[in-house]
């Protein structure tokens, strides 16, 4: 029959990596024709019309930046998200940064767009103190609009409050007119996200064929901002492991030419590959920048890959086999079992 194996690994990884005096040390990604550094950046402009525009460096592939910033957006300034539109990856006009990777966008170009949102509550605050006649101290955000502590019905709507902006001459006496704000944000540190992995599989030691059966993660990262968006990145992370363990190989012949260049020779994973995976999270949130998160884009992948072999070699221990090579394909794992059995 079936052998059964359990499989675990923990990880923690670096990410959000700072700071930027490192550089001097000899640290770095890349110039890009620019001074290197580590910072992020964004800037957060208001409209006449009470919408926002969100302009960021980042280039999301996937990792739903244009929600995630505009929800940070939305929590700062109470502008509801459908009036706030995320513009990205545009070296025309947005703000400079190094990139996306590293699982570094929402730590470090994250936490930019929040201090620039910061920036742009607290000068309309001034201006709806202005308006409402009360103390900057007592303006509160939310529901589209400026209201005074302890009385939501005394309230102003974003739409006014950028009108005045846009007209200099009745801002409060000393601010300038425009209601935006660009920040710059360098990690002092990096953050460290981290979490254990586990999974069961079956192997049928006739075939080699390995099936997973259950997986169950735990991961760490820090303040979650939209839980459906971590969620989906771990799906897409433990799926990118599942296929470098089980599947993924670039093999070439003695003159340097690939032969696995298509989907026929090179197997992808696809969703009858994997089951449902059990996720749950613990939140430690990092001191390293304002909002508390620590990066999730990687995490999936770093503990699938050793999980996944730890499982199949636990399957096979009562055969003799100590060791399968990655990718473990049906003919891999049946030949492991026939070298144990060979030794034995």
């Amino acid at each position: 029959g079936k052998l059964v194996g359990l499989g675990m690994s923990t990880y923690v990884e670096a990410c959000g990596f700072g700071p930027s005096a490192l550089v001097d040390l000899g640290f770095s990604w890349s110039g890009y024709g620019q001074p290197s550094a580590f910072n992020g950046s964004g800037l957060v402009r208001v409209n006449p019309d009470g919408t926002a525009n969100v302009i960021i460096g980042t280039g999301p592939s996937g990792q739903g930046h244009q929600t995630t910033w505009a929800q940070i957006v939305s929590n700062e300034l109470g502008i509801e998200m459908d009036k706030i539109r995320v513009t990205h990856g545009d070296t025309k006009d947005a703000p400079i940064t190094i990139g996306t990777f590293g699982s570094r966008s929402a730590a470090v170009d994250g936490s930019a767009t929040f201090e620039a949102s910061r920036k742009v509550r607290e000068k309309a605050a001034r201006i709806a103190a202005d308006l409402l006649e009360a103390s900057e101290a007592d303006i509160q955000f939310a529901d589209g609009g400026a209201h005074v502590a302890g009385s939501p019905d005394k309230r102003v709507e974003w739409a006014a409050i950028a009108e005045v902006a846009y007209q200099p001459h009745r801002m409060p006496d000393g601010e300038e007119g425009g209601l935006e704000a660009h920040a710059i944000f360098s990690p002092g540190n990096a953050t460290w996200p981290f979490g254990s992995v586990a999974c069961l599989v079956t192997v049928d030691p006739e075939t080699g064929d390995v099936s997973i059966e259950q997986w169950m993660s735990v991961d760490d990262c820090g303040n979650v901002i939209n839980p459906m968006i971590v969620d989906g990145q771990i799906h897409g992370g433990i799926a990118q492991g599942v296929g470098q363990a089980l599947f993924e190989e670039a093999i070439y012949d003695d003159e340097g030419n690939l032969l696995t260049a298509g989907l026929i020779d090179y197997p992808i994973v696809t969703a009858v590959d994997v089951p449902m995976f059990n996720l749950s999270r613990t939140t430690t949130p990092t001191d390293v920048n304002p909002m508390g998160v620590k990066g999730i884009g990687e995490a999936g992948t770093i503990g699938a890959a050793q999980t996944l072999v730890n499982a199949v070699v636990d399957a096979l221990a009562p055969l003799g086999v100590k060791h399968v090579d990655m990718p473990m394909r049906p003919r891999r794992v049946w030949q492991a079992i026939q070298d144990a059995k060979a030794s034995a």
